[in-house]
């Protein structure tokens, strides 16, 4: 190592390099940075532990290195995608399970990446509060399925976090899917026959309906190398979201979606919790302000618990200025992106307000264009012009961001990088702009669940959570005032359970009533709308149906102009106007486009 070498670059390349054998490819490109770790094709960014790092958090490093490897090698996008579930706990269990057949790959072969893998588990788990659970509805199935899973592929102990989850569901997992968990073994190297027993297993768990039959298409696992990381958004643990600092990966899997368990203990699943479909009757319209009801076939159990809170409510001024560097830290690598973002729609934007001229008028300003004309034949009259503005409709635009643990990561980062890019360029353009987040005050239904227990558990109660709606930005509070507030998406304990529909309809409500002429809505989020404790006792369709109810009383009972961005998620279905990324270097052609075209005068 030369004398200007930094001491780091020696764990580089030989981390390179490892990665390169494992993955067998000479050409992976590796690089290194803060932040959480992310994979496009065969480029891949990993975190650089600092100087004076632990053992065990090298070792950690290495893993998500060893992992990121083993899964360009070892784990088809495509192939993952037919047979996975269509979302939820089961998709989630899906994936974990998936992520265990790739690291027992690595492990069986090589003791060295066993260890390593072992110690990335255990500050994954941490990271996840996995090592503070202390009840049986705080550990999620779906997470201790894959931990199982991982051990008896393996051979291996779990570290002692992922221990922690484990040991709520052992018995339970042993008796409904023991037999099947140990008989995935032999099909280890095989992701299609996996892929099949792993969905037998979480139908053995109860969860069959979350599954469709495998969708038809080409499975040549040759075909495919590399790691989209699209397919695998739903995950909250999936590879790219590990981090290695404060951003941590989050903990959805440790205190999201429901476990089945819990909620098979305490209420009889009948006819109650069936697929149905919503009764047959008229939608109430919207009311003379042009605000909109709920679907007369949805309701809340009780409101009584739900609250609208403004950010700054939620933390102490020094904790909102810590996660507003939070912020500002991530956005300095994308800086160059983020300016050129803000400069070109700021130009998009202002374009539509320019000025225009009237010619050949008898008063105002000369016309220096036809004064040639004058000299040349001095009969003709001086002619003169006047400008004339362009009509340009005052407008608001609403930012609806889903705050919900399945964002946690990079997904609610580059949802604040939208907030923030837009929030200031709007308010450079003199377009009011009001940003607002959704969430749930609690996991498992929090207080809004316990008054149904206490009250005996009647059936179909409804929506059974906690709503919490967030104002970061109000419309005319200023940027500079509330510039800060935006940081506070990167808490990790804020975000819980999403229920979109009703989100869509308060902050519907509170932009239809404003006084601009133009009024547009922008809902960032990564799929559909998900609360266990909701839907394990109500029909499974229960919040997307009203989720489609409200989309559709706004595209078309509302003056309010609508488009969704998907992040990891084609939202497409669903909204009539959408667009999806996967990466915040694409939010400069996707958002720019979007938004300038709502603000088109013609639109």
């Amino acid at each position: 190592m030369s004398d200007a070498e930094s001491p780091l670059e020696p764990f580089k390349r030989a981390m390179t390099a490892t990665m390169r054998a494992l993955a067998e490819d000479e050409e992976l490109d590796v690089s290194f940075g803060p932040g959480a770790p992310s994979a496009r094709g065969n480029r891949l960014r990993v975190p650089l532990p600092s100087v004076g790092s632990t053992n065990e958090e090298i070792n950690a490093v290495r893993g998500i290195g060893d992992q990121y490897a083993l899964t360009l090698r070892h784990h088809d996008d495509a192939l993952h995608a037919r047979y996975a579930p269509n979302g939820g706990p089961a998709q989630e269990m899906f994936q974990w399970i998936e992520e265990a057949r790739v690291a027992a790959i690595g492990s069986l072969r090589m003791e060295g990446v066993a260890q390593n893998l072992d110690a990335r588990l255990e500050t994954q788990c941490k990271q996840a509060a996995f090592d503070t659970i202390t009840a049986e509805t705080e550990a999620p199935l779906s997470v201790a399925v894959g931990l199982l899973v991982r051990q008896e592929l393996t051979g291996r102990p779990l570290p002692p976090s992922a221990e922690n989850v484990v040991r709520f569901w052992r018995e339970h997992i042993e008796s409904h899917a023991g037999d099947a968990i140990r008989g995935l073994k032999a099909s280890i190297g095989d992701q299609a026959e996996f892929a099949t027993l792993c969905r037998n297993i979480i139908a053995d768990l109860g969860m069959a309906a979350d599954m469709d039959d495998p969708q038809d298409g080409d499975t040549n696992q040759d075909d495919i190398d590399t790691v989209d990381e699209s397919e695998s958004a739903d995950s909250d643990f999936a590879p790219e979201d590990v981090m290695m600092d404060d951003e941590s990966m989050g903990e959805e899997s440790a205190d999201g979606d429901a476990t089945m368990m819990e909620m098979d203990a305490d209420m009889d699943m009948d006819e109650s919790g069936a697929e149905a479909d919503p009764d047959e009757a008229p939608n109430p319209m919207p009311d003379e302000a042009g605000r909109i009801a709920k679907d007369i076939n949805y309701k809340a159990y009780t409101e009584a618990f739900d609250e609208t809170i403004r950010a700054e409510e939620l933390c102490d001024a020094e904790e909102m200025t810590r996660l507003r560097q939070l912020l500002d830290q991530q956005l300095v690598p994308l800086q160059h992106t983020t300016s050129k973002l803000a400069n070109r729609l700021q130009r998009r934007l202002m374009a539509k307000q320019n000025r225009t001229w009237e010619f050949d008028l008898e008063e105002g300003v000369l016309d220096a264009a036809r004064l040639t004309q004058v000299i040349i034949d001095p009969v003709n009259p001086l002619a003169f012009k006047q400008e004339k503005e362009m009509k340009f409709r005052d407008t608001v635009v609403t930012l609806l961001i889903d705050s919900s643990g399945s964002m946690r990561g990079r997904s609610i980062t580059i949802a604040a990088m939208c907030a923030d890019i837009l929030g200031r360029t709007l308010e450079r353009c003199s377009v009011r702009v009001e940003i607002l987040g959704f969430t749930t005050r609690a996991w498992r239904g929090g207080q809004s669940r316990e008054q149904w227990i206490n009250e005996g558990k009647p059936a179909n109660p409804g929506r059974l959570n906690d709503l919490r709606h967030i104002i970061y930005k109000a419309a005319d509070d200023t940027w500079a005032r509330t510039r800060r507030n935006i940081g506070l998406m990167m808490r990790e304990e804020l975000l819980k359970e999403n229920i979109d529909g009703e989100a869509l309809i308060w902050a519907h409500n509170r932009i239809v009533t404003r006084t601009e002429d133009r009024k547009i809505m922008m809902v960032i989020s990564d799929g559909l709308p998900v609360d266990n404790s909701t839907l394990l006792v109500n029909p499974s369709n229960y919040l997307e149906q009203h989720l489609k109810y409200a989309i559709d009383m706004i595209e078309n009972y509302s003056p309010v102009q609508l488009v969704a961005v998907g992040i990891g998620h084609d939202v497409t279905h669903h909204y009539k106007r959408a667009v999806t990324i996967t990466d915040a270097e694409q939010l400069g052609g996707a958002m720019t486009e979007q938004l300038a075209d709502l603000f088109d005068v013609n639109a």
